[in-house]
């Protein structure tokens, strides 16, 4: 649990119709955006709010499924029940866009009456010129609009959001995760550094999901970076944190340009992350479109300097030259460069460490840069019924 807060004078707190539109919170494959959501609901839990999931239905690519859309309207109604049941103060929706967009809320809240709010909306205007992402464009252009704030936790998005949205409707909120739970752990390494039996050697920590497209794409990065790696720093390891159906593939590659110098962990508990960070020197991974990507400050928690790709949403979690190097996107050489350098330079490596650690509890704290989020949503609530 987040650490409790010191609630503000005047604090009341609130009935909470929650939705995640894209993915319930309790999807069984772990993601960036799933851990985002359950601190978001875990904090507002931990506030003395009352969290309730009014639906769980997805709406990934609903438009392009018509025989889900019966299941829409009949959920329409179940949520109507449910909301004359709990009378919440406020809807929150967690991450709509184009491929996920929010078809219930705005209209369940001109029905009861209530203030509906957005946290990680994201617009984009290129979906708007094909058809087959037309209509989710359009649902969600309409979502955005009809909220009384939005917030999120990137500042692209909050800048393509100001060209749709007055900016008193609009707020950014860093990105965070609860420090506390992701320290170095000096016995954790010891240990699982005698379990790998590679006594003092370099190791390279990376961590994703075996999934196809770009999250096994960057872990092919990172194997072929240390395979290269390797020919000169010969007692180099890689530890990789994951699993999914790429795993024989990406093993294959790791078996065949980096032997016997790459450990395969598995899928590892969230709880347990701080543990393998413990044992690594770096955190390594591209972060091909990534959107933010938790893993980074979780590492950097640890006191793991990084090594990504400057891309995306990168940059929001990593400080370039201070806590981690960003590279430019598919620059594999330079990528395996600031590798080599961070491993072969201990002053350096351990400097960019304690800055990484710094960083995410100076900046990237979550219940102290979801505090502001916290009293927008009292006030929303408060102008709404008065």
């Amino acid at each position: 649990m987040p650490v409790a807060l010191d609630l503000p004078t005047g604090y009341r707190p609130l009935n909470i119709a929650f939705y995640a539109p894209f993915k319930p919170l309790d999807h069984p494959n772990p993601s960036g955006d799933l851990m985002i959501g359950r601190g978001l609901c875990s904090f507002l839990e931990v506030c003395g709010h009352k969290v309730v999931t009014v639906s769980r239905l997805r709406t990934r690519l609903i438009f392009q499924k018509p025989w889900v859309w019966p299941r829409l309207l009949v959920e329409r109604r179940r949520i109507d029940r449910k909301l004359r049941h709990t009378k919440p103060d406020l809807w929150l929706t967690f991450h709509t866009y184009y491929k996920g967009p929010d078809l219930s809320g705005p209209a369940a809240c001109r029905r009861f009456n209530i203030p509906y709010v957005i946290f990680q909306g994201i617009y984009a205007t290129k979906y708007r010129r094909n058809l087959r992402t037309w209509p989710g464009y359009r649902a969600n252009t309409d979502a955005l609009k009809a909220a009384a704030h939005v917030f999120t936790n990137k500042k692209r998005d909050l800048h393509n959001l100001a060209r749709i949205m007055a900016p008193d409707r609009l707020s950014y909120i860093a990105p965070g995760i609860e420090p506390h739970k992701f320290c170095f752990d000096p016995s954790a390494r010891e240990n699982l550094r005698k379990r790998l039996k590679i006594g003092r050697a370099p190791l390279i920590v990376t961590a994703a999901m075996f999934r196809p497209g770009v999250k096994t794409a960057g872990l092919m990065v990172v194997i072929e970076a240390c395979g290269r790696l390797a020919k000169t720093i010969p007692d180099l390891r890689l530890l990789i944190i994951g699993d999914g159906r790429e795993k024989e593939k990406i093993a294959a590659v790791a078996a065949r340009v980096l032997p016997e110098r790459a450990h395969f962990a598995g899928q590892v508990a969230r709880e347990r992350m701080s543990q393998y960070y413990s044992a690594g020197d770096l955190f390594a991974f591209p972060g091909i479109n990534e959107s933010l990507g938790m893993v980074f400050l979780e590492a950097q928690a640890c006191g793991l300097p990084v090594v990504a790709y400057e891309n995306a949403g990168v940059a929001e979690a990593v400080s370039d030259g201070v806590s981690g190097f960003l590279v430019p996107l598919n620059d594999e050489a330079r990528f395996a460069a600031a590798i080599k350098r961070l491993v072969q330079n201990d002053t350096l490596r351990c400097r960019m460490g304690k800055a990484a650690s710094d960083l995410v509890r100076s900046r990237h704290n979550l219940s102290a840069n979801y505090r502001p989020m916290e009293r927008c949503l009292q006030q929303i609530v408060h102008n709404y019924q008065n």
